[in-house]
């Protein structure tokens, strides 16, 4: 399953980015953030489930 899609990440590293030094993205640089977030996702599975939810909230981020 893809979350992050590498466009997404050059406009907001593009907008964060306010001396415009990074010129490039790296392709590992997509594939570590889809990796950070499944593991955010997972950890707010567990959070929500340990509460007795079965919905995700910003808390459990």
């Amino acid at each position: 399953m893809t979350l992050i899609v590498k466009n997404n990440i050059r406009k907001v590293v593009k907008e964060l980015d306010k001396e415009n030094a990074i010129s490039s993205i790296a392709e590992e640089v997509e594939i570590a953030l889809e990796k950070k977030v499944e593991e955010i996702l997972e950890s707010a599975i567990k959070r929500a489930k340990a509460n007795g939810r079965r919905t995700i909230q910003a808390r459990d981020i």
